[in-house]
């Protein structure tokens, strides 16, 4: 227990949690968009679900460190290329994404989910969760591997996971909310995640895109998107109070 006094291990947990808030996001974007296919009563419990799942994996991938780093040797090779476990889960996990997102924005354009539509139809609750679950097992790889970078120590670990979660769990109906009111961020979302997948495809491949990129790319976007709300907002309210 000498880590609990050691100020290092404190910055590092600090530093750690922040990160996976950050790295969360992507998660909580995805569980979002999935979410909005539910009836309204049932998505904050999906959303709630959906994290809990995810620190759970988590924390049992931290618990099995030793498996986990195994996926990090080779398999097999293909024209030079070692192929290991780790880099077959993120290239599948990308390409699920990429579908996922591909669809979804393909129903929009189309309008076949309208949400105020007469005819509209809900996917189910445990279909939300198995997707859900596929796409935690991608995102806790890629965290695990960013904690064991970072810390030593396991317990850290598990208390960095756990403390990001919970302050996802807090602000994470305030954001799905947010993004299920306006369509055009909806879109924007599902563009950020077609650009996650392209990023997990990238890494599978061997090909590390930098996630500072990808990052200040959807925070420039979102910076754009959020001017133009408030400048729409700002051209409705204009002639009533003037």
């Amino acid at each position: 227990m000498e880590w609990l006094t050691d100020s290092e291990i404190w910055i590092g947990l600090i530093t750690l949690t922040a990160l996976e808030i950050v790295l969360g996001i992507d998660n909580i974007v995805f569980i979002s968009i999935l979410s909005g296919k539910l009836p309204v009563h049932s998505r904050n419990r999906a959303i709630q679900w959906g994290l809990a799942l995810a620190m759970i994996m988590r924390v049992l991938l931290l618990f099995s460190l030793s498996w986990v780093m195994g996926l990090t040797r080779p398999l097999f090779s293909i024209v030079g290329f070692d192929v290991t476990g780790r880099a077959l889960i993120l290239f599948f996990g990308g390409l699920f994404l990429l579908a996922k997102s591909t669809r979804e924005i393909h129903h929009r354009i189309e309008g076949s989910d309208d949400e105020h539509g007469a005819g509209e139809t809900y996917a189910s609750f445990r279909g939300v969760l198995v997707q859900i679950l596929l796409l935690d097992i991608v995102f806790s790889l890629d965290s695990v591997v960013t904690a064991v970078g970072m810390v030593d120590e396991i317990p850290v670990m598990i208390v960095a996971v756990v403390v990001a979660v919970v302050v996802m769990m807090i602000f994470s109906r305030i954001i799905s909310d947010f993004i299920q009111r306006h369509p055009t961020l909806k879109m924007l979302a599902l563009s950020f995640l077609l650009l996650i997948g392209v990023n997990l495809i990238g890494d599978g491949l061997g090909f590390h895109i930098p996630k500072g990129y990808t990052y200040f790319a959807m925070g420039f976007s979102l910076g754009v998107e959020m001017l133009n709300l408030w400048v729409r907002k700002r051209k409705r309210s204009g002639p009533a109070t003037a």
